[in-house]
This record gives structure tokens, C-alpha cells and sequence, in this order.
């Protein structure tokens, strides 16, 4: 008689797969709570005791880490050395394993857990009987997804039996699932023991969503998330109207969130291409939005807009005519949803509760390279103006000061070498990525033109050579805000000096590659 071994935590179709089972003529082999709930639906099963012929023990930590059991998965059916073994000691094989774990995951993420709880949490049982019967598969059939319940049995009732190919497809998704489990557990010991840097990196992604391309066309793309999800995520948004998210448009919602969640007050950020195009700020979202879009009225078209309060019907109205690819915000009025929607069948329309915005920035960022991966912790340093030195002769006005604030702020999540210059409260030119710091300087100049009233200009890095000073004298501009540090930071000194300037030091760069 052919005999399935089923233990699950999660029952869901389980009954059915049961019923499958015993249909096509095989035995079922159960324990503790899947058996009284086989039993109680009609499902005649056999108790693991009565095929180890030993109790289970330990409040259930010992019961299925026996030969009976691991020697009916292991086994080789074409060696007959094997099968004299088993014959001799009167193993009989288990050609079927429908299994799924304790809930670790479930539970590291209650709010309340304890340690004693995780630890409790932690299977060993079933994975052992996973890995036996996926090493087996030449021979048995495991199953660990309800999702491939159908798939067994389809092809017992076609065939009587499942393809090769099946299980090898089986087996390999055992093995990724125990993979993602012990790396739970792996990181969840990492971090209760406060190991910093890890002899090995192990990390665990779940499928959130195919992608149609990555970058290019050519490029073949998926999106994963977190096995332990970041609420403060583009993979956590709630999308209410438009097409599906690209590879592109999940980078670049990515980035505009990281923007967003820096600031407190109603803020308005617009981006395109990584890098912010228009930031604005005021007492309503509706003045945010003002500002924002008046920053960069041009560049904003095809952008990605991100409000950290709700949106409402006027803000909404002052959207609509604008071509935007994305727009992210906490919630929205039911007036500026019919706004928004209104012939825009294809603006993705995304709700992301920005409650867990500090809490996202201590997950780790990840950076591909060829042949390995770097990793560093995310650029969520907290700075205080109060650290901050005025180099210069003059001192910032108390309008400088607020401007200078806010663009240091801003500049942060411009490319590297980055250059923004801002008011109190609104970019008013952006000089991101280019090769020298002087290029990036005319740039955001360039943007700014007859704006310059109130303006202050911020760079993420120090300035190597004074003629960066002078470029931003020649334009009228009298605040700077820089980390310093260069060897040459007297020089840019006294050029500021000798044009009445002011410029503040920070301590701190913000390089972003």
C-alpha cells in the first residue's frame, strides 16, 4: 500500500488533497492536529506512534525524527540494498509528504513576542521531513505549497502516478522554501545576539509581482519584497486606479518616498529619473503643491508626485491637468479620487500609510555589483543645526536660516555631484549628477533665473576648488550650505568672504551614487 505522510499548520485544502489521496488507494500517516482534524472530517488516518512504535515526547519536539519515518523517505526504491534494510527492519516507504512549518514567521512578527515564543517556533521536524523526501524525489512526491495540491491530483487521477519532472519542480521549491525558513531564523538570531556584520548574509525575498521589463525592453525583471514586509514601502502601497508598476516606476516611487518621509510639514516632492525635481512645503498640501510644481513646472511632466497628507479636491484639480505617471499619498477625499480618475484610466493612483515612515529607515539597503553584493545601513543620520559652523564673516538672516535648513534637507536624494538651490519653501533649481561639481553649479543656476530672491544653495558634497563659489557669486546668491572638508576649504572661505556671502559647514555629506 502506497502511504502519504501529512502534517500541516496551515489546514487550508488539506482535507481535499486528503480525500485525493486516499481515492487514488493511498494510506494516510498523521499526527497531532492534522489527524484529529482528518479524522473529524472522515479521513481514516494512522498515527505516527503506530509507525515508529514510540510516543511522541517532549511536548511534541520529538515525533517524526525516527527511521521508521525518515527511512521510509530515504530509501532508495531501485537499490536493493536499501530495500533489503527496510525489508529486514520493516520500514515500509511513504511515497507522498504534504508538509508545512510552525509559523515562525507569524510570530517574530506579533508585536509582543517574546523570545521563549520564537525559539518555540522554531520546526525542526518538519523541515528534516521536507529535505528527506526532496532529496528522495527520484522516488517520492513532497508537497510544501497548498497551490500544488491540484497538481498531485491531476496527475495520479491521469496517470496514476506524478512525473518525474513534477517532483523534481517539487523538490526544488522544498528547498527554497527550508532555504527562506532558516534564513528567517538566521536573522532573527543575528540580530538577537547584535552581530553587526555576519560571516554570511542570509536574506529571504518573496515574490510580490512578474514585471513586463526591467529597465529596458530587453531586460527581463521581477519585484520582490521583504519576507518580513517594511510598511513604508512602494511593495506595501496600496494601488487604487492605473496601469501596472515598472521596474522603472517602482525605483523611482521608491526614491520619492525616501524624499517624502524626511519631512514633517505638508510637503509636496515631484521626481523624475531618481533624482527630485521640485520639493515644496507650506501650511496646507494644497500651497505645498503650489510650490513643488512651480519649482519645475517643465520637468515635472511624466513625474512621480509624492503629498505626505491627504489629498484633497482642490489639490487634486490643480493635478489633474498635469501628465503624471504616479502620485503617492496617505489617503484621499472621495471628491479627489473622482478628480483624479477622471479620463486617467492609466495614472497610477497609489495609498501608502506613512504612520511607519521612521521605522522603514533602519532596514538595510542592497546595491548589486557583478559577482556580489554590497550593503550598507541607509543615510538616516540625525543632524542638528545647533552642530552646525558658520565659516564666514557674515552670518546667516534668520530667512537664510530657514532656507538653509530646507535645503539641506532636500539635497540629500540628489545624485552625486549634487548642487540645489531653495527658498524657505520650495526648490528653485537642481544640478544633480554630474562629473564636476562647477557643472552641476550652472545647472541648477541655470533653472533658477529671475528667482533668486530669498535664494540659498546647498551642495551634498564640499567644494574642491573656489570657482564653485564664485559661479554661485556671479549669480547673486549670498547663503551656502556644504559638509566642508576639503583641503582647499579656505579658499572657497575667502572667496565667500570677499563677496559678502555666508557659508555654513555642516560636518556631514550626503554622496548618493
Amino acid at each position: 500500500m502506497t502511504r502519504a505522510l501529512i502534517s500541516v499548520s496551515d489546514k487550508a485544502g488539506v482535507l481535499e488533497f486528503a480525500q485525493g489521496l486516499v481515492a487514488a488507494g493511498v494510506e494516510i500517516i498523521s499526527t497531532g492536529g492534522t489527524k484529529k482534524y482528518l479524522d473529524d472530517n472522515g479521513v481514516a488516518t494512522i498515527a505516527i506512534d503506530d509507525v515508529t512504535n514510540f510516543p511522541e515526547m517532549l511536548d511534541g519536539r520529538v515525533k517524526t525524527l525516527h527511521p521508521m519515518i525518515h527511512g521510509g523517505l530515504l530509501g532508495r526504491r531501485d537499490l536493493q540494498s536499501h530495500v533489503d534494510t527496510m525489508k529486514e527492519h520493516g520500514i515500509e516507504t511513504i511515497d507522498f509528504v504534504c508538509v508545512n512549518l510552525y509559523p515562525f514567521k507569524e510570530t517574530i512578527l506579533k508585536p509582543d513576542v517574546t523570545y521563549a515564543d520564537a525559539v518555540e517556533n522554531i520546526d525542526i521536524g518538519g523541515p528534516s521531513m521536507l529535505r528527506s523526501a526532496a532529496k528522495n524525489h527520484a522516488s517520492v512526491t513532497v508537497v510544501v505549497d497548498p497551490a500544488d495540491y491540484s497538481v498531485v491530483l491531476d496527475e495520479l487521477s491521469a496517470s496514476g502516478a506524478t512525473s518525474l519532472d513534477t517532483r523534481k519542480r517539487l523538490a526544488a521549491k522544498v528547498f527554497r522554501h527550508t532555504a527562506a525558513y532558516d534564513a528567517l531564523i538566521a536573522e532573527y538570531f543575528t540580530a538577537q545576539v547584535g552581530e553587526a556584520k555576519p560571516e554570511k548574509l542570509t536574506i529571504t525575498y518573496d515574490l510580490l509581482q512578474p514585471l513586463r521589463y526591467g529597465e529596458n525592453p530587453q531586460q527581463d525583471a521581477d519585484f520582490y519584497q521583504s519576507a518580513l514586509p517594511t510598511d513604508y514601502s512602494i511593495a506595501q502601497a496600496k494601488q487604487l486606479n492605473g496601469k501596472e508598476l515598472s521596474f522603472n516606476n517602482i525605483r523611482d516611487a521608491d526614491a520619492a518616498i525616501r524624499i517624502a518621509r524626511d519631512f514633517t510639514a505638508p510637503t509636496v516632492v515631484a521626481l523624475k529619473h531618481m533624482n527630485p525635481c521640485g520639493i515644496g512645503q507650506a501650511d496646507t498640501i494644497e500651497a505645498a503643491w503650489d510650490y513643488a510644481y512651480a519649482a519645475d513646472p517643465v520637468s515635472i511632466f511624466g513625474g512621480i508626485v509624492v503629498l505626505n497628507r491627504e489629498v484633497d479636491k482642490a489639490t487634486a484639480e490643480k493635478m489633474h491637468p498635469i501628465f503624471l505617471e504616479i502620485i503617492i499619498a496617505p489617503s484621499y477625499s472621495a471628491e479627489a479620487l473622482e478628480v483624479l480618475t477622471n479620463k486617467k484610466k492609466n495614472l497610477r493612483i497609489l495609498e501608502l500609510d506613512f504612520a511607519g515612515a521612521k521605522a522603514s529607515e533602519s532596514e538595510p539597503e542592497y546595491t548589486g555589483v557583478v559577482g556580489g553584493l554590497l550593503v550598507q545601513n541607509q543615510d538616516v543620520i540625525e543632524e542638528k543645526p545647533s552642530d552646525w559652523t558658520v565659516v564666514t564673516k557674515r552670518n546667516p538672516s534668520a530667512e537664510e536660516q530657514k532656507a538653509l535648513e530646507f535645503a539641506w534637507k532636500s539635497i540629500k536624494y540628489v545624485k552625486s555631484n549634487g548642487i540645489l538651490i531653495s527658498n524657505a519653501n520650495q526648490t528653485l533649481g537642481v544640478g544633480p549628477g554630474q562629473t564636476n561639481r562647477v557643472g552641476s553649479v550652472k545647472i541648477a543656476i541655470e533653472q533658477v533665473k529671475d528667482r533668486l530672491d530669498g535664494a540659498v544653495l546647498a551642495s551634498d558634497a564640499f567644494f574642491p576648488f573656489a570657482d564653485n563659489v564664485e559661479e554661485i557669486a556671479k549669480a547673486g546668491i549670498k547663503a551656502i550650505i556644504q559638509p566642508g572638508g576639503s583641503v582647499r576649504d579656505e579658499e572657497s572661505i575667502e572667496a565667500a568672504d570677499k563677496y559678502g556671502m555666508t557659508m555654513i559647514f555642516t560636518g556631514v555629506r550626503h554622496f548618493r551614487h
